[in-house]
């Protein structure tokens, strides 16, 4: 008996321990509504290939949004990708900072959810940490290389999504310069290959969305996709093409140890937390500059959609800053071919007459280098920091506000280096940047606040450059707010009622709309002079005044590719956008339950009026018990200012 009971505590102190750690670990985010998981592949053991699992609740029902995310690098001396063994997790810790944006979805921002670090180790005893958070909106995890210095190249990457295959997806095919159409999949129409962030998923019993994305991207790695080319429902992390820029740069990443890579980011919720999340920005590395004043969000006059030219010509240059003045516009942007400038003054003369107008002058560049096909001059300026010292020097005694540079063809690390380069420079010169033919955003406009936006879209440019988006673009126009602009500022061009080499199909409503649903620290108008200036009083007073940059941002109703209806707020105004890509006329009507109690509203509504190019404007007195009914007509939308009244 007494060889028994020995046994048995025998047994209770060495395996008892083992049976305790091989059990999951779980993290909970602060609403308790999220959870993440530590799985291993190998039961009840220490050492195997471990996981994450993601699980959301809401009120009625619990969900599994992704069963697994399989987890593990290898570097060329190291690898982490099988057989690690767990050493033990650290106590579940608070994150809990408020920061300020000066453009973006929401101006006031919290950083508040639970991490906890996860300690493994290969079976050279070299250490991996893996550092997961839960937030209210979603799940951020980022491997760590602890060792204190050295480099370490990374060959790989192990992180993959699997995704259930009854979730229906909205993903856009992998180009460099991210800027396709996005496509609906269900299991039936599933495909394969390389995609571009962001890339949304609905759970197959509709209880929750998520989106997948990266932040906090640094010079020390490079950008990634998502790729499900080996197998359809796993979606791995796939570094950059070799081929892409023309070849140049390693498309594995050197990183200086200690190591964390970007945060993998999924934001998870409703339709409506999902365009409300600022997870994106939450997590990445708060402001780098002390002075901000120099910061100006505000719309822009842009002459390149209605005349690709028009840079080249002066007299055109001069009716789009009298356009920018007229509207009150703070900027217009002189884009390329202004070092060829004629006909009637250079661009020295250029920024004197604009200047004068009470107007500043943004200007484009060339990113330069072999890494771009483009020729377009002048294509040597931002190169090097000698350059760009020289240049942004220039451009600041001429009263240039800012920098439009195009052609960056990839995301390997020296073009991340590259990018975070001319954000560093720019800021000693007090020069606002933005970035065209290039990533989507990672989180830089908290860091780097003088990065208003970038492209990384299909936008309005593209009715120059294919008959395609025509018809493509209604419902193209109501996916973006619940993909591309939910993780950051998208400079889409909108709000033009003429037409460029190829037509609109959208209505006037829809087009109006389009400057409140899409968000963009600098909002490019890009239309021609006549296209606002022709508009009826209403309307053209609508542009004059809506903001860009906002404090607080609210999903009222919407279906990715059907319809999107948003309202921001930027003091105590209220704007609302709305917008359909159906093909036939429809009716909404609209609770005005988030205003404040106790307060009387005016409401001036700007709706499609008989026809396409015709509005029908209202005014009415609301006040947080009110609803409004909207007619829209086919690819139809409306605009609304709420104003307190005094």
């Amino acid at each position: 008996m007494i060889r028994l009971k020995i046994l048995f505590l025998f047994i209770c102190c060495t395996l008892l321990p083992q049976l305790l750690h091989s059990q999951q670990t779980v993290l909970v985010s602060p609403n308790k509504k999220i959870s993440v998981a530590l799985y291993n592949t190998n039961q009840n053991q220490l050492t195997g290939d471990w996981y994450l699992a993601i699980s959301y609740t809401d009120s009625s029902r619990s969900t599994v949004v992704i069963p697994r995310i399989d987890l593990g690098l290898v570097t060329k001396t190291q690898d982490f990708s099988k057989r690690l063994t767990y050493i033990k997790h650290g106590k579940t810790l608070p994150v809990n900072e408020s920061y300020t944006m000066l453009h973006g979805k929401r101006s006031a921002c919290s950083n508040s959810g639970n991490e906890q670090v996860i300690f493994l180790k290969n079976n050279n005893n070299v250490r991996l940490n893996i550092i997961v958070r839960a937030y209210n909106d979603g799940v951020v995890f980022r491997y760590e290389l602890p060792e204190k210095k050295g480099q370490a190249i990374v060959e790989d990457e192990l992180t993959a999504y699997t995704i259930p295959a009854d979730n229906k997806r909205w993903l856009e095919k992998w180009n460099p310069a991210n800027e396709g159409l996005y496509t609906t999949m269900d299991n039936k129409s599933m495909q394969q290959g390389e995609w571009c962030y962001p890339a949304l998923f609905s759970a197959a019993n509709k209880s929750c969305w998520f989106l997948l994305h990266e932040a906090d991207l640094n010079r020390n790695y490079c950008g990634s996709k998502l790729s499900n080319a080996a197998e359809p429902s796993k979606y791995k992390i796939t570094f950059p093409n070799p081929a892409d820029a023309r070849g140049t740069g390693n498309s594995q990443p050197t990183v200086t140890l200690p190591f964390r890579s970007p945060w993998r980011a999924v934001i998870i919720g409703s339709l409506k937390d999902i365009v409300a999340s600022t997870l994106i920005d939450d997590v990445s590395a708060p402001s780098t500059l002390k002075n901000t004043d120099w910061i100006k969000p505000g719309l822009v006059s842009w002459n390149y959609w209605s005349n690709n030219h028009g840079t080249k010509d002066y007299k055109t240059v001069i009716k789009f800053a009298d356009l920018a003045a007229e509207m009150g516009w703070p900027y217009t942007l002189l884009d390329w071919e202004w070092d060829a400038m004629a006909n009637g003054g250079n661009l020295e003369d250029a920024t004197r007459y604009i200047l004068s107008k009470g107007v500043k002058p943004l200007i484009w560049y060339n990113s330069g280098g072999n890494h771009t096909w483009v020729p377009a001059t002048p294509k040597d300026r931002m190169l090097t920091h000698q350059n760009r010292v020289e240049e942004f020097t220039k451009l600041k005694k001429m009263g240039v506000a800012g920098v439009k540079i195009d052609f960056f063809e990839s995301e390997k690390q020296d073009m991340i280096q590259y990018y975070i380069d001319i954000l560093e420079d720019a800021a000693q010169y007090e020069m606002m940047v933005y970035f065209h033919g290039s990533l989507v955003p990672r989180g830089w406009s908290r860091t780097y606040p003088h990065f208003m936006t970038s492209e990384a879209v299909r936008g309005a440019e593209w009715y120059n450059n294919v008959p395609d988006f025509t018809m493509a673009a209604p419902e193209h126009n109501t996916i973006l707010p619940f993909t591309r602009n939910v993780i950051g500022p998208m400079d889409y061009t909108p709000v033009t009622f003429t037409n460029s080499q190829y037509p609109h199909v959208t209505s006037y409503g829809h087009e109006l709309a389009l400057s409140v649903v899409f968000e963009s620290g600098l909002q490019h108008m890009a239309d021609r002079p006549e296209g606002y200036l022709d508009l009826p009083a209403a309307a053209r007073r609508f542009l004059m005044e809506v903001p860009v940059a906002w404090d607080e941002t609210r999903l009222i109703d919407g279906y990715p590719g059907k319809e999107i209806i948003i309202a921001r707020r930027k003091g105590e105004k209220w704007y609302i956008g709305g917008i359909s890509s159906e093909q036939k006329e429809k009716s909404k009507t609209l609770k005005l339950d988030f205003l404040k109690d106790n307060i009387t509203y005016k409401l001036t509504l700007i709706a499609d009026g008989e026809h396409d190019k015709d509005f029908k404007t209202t005014y009415t007195v609301v006040d947080k018990s009110s609803t409004l009914n909207v007619k829209l007509l086919r690819r139809g939308g409306f605009v609304a200012c709420i104003t307190p009244v005094e």
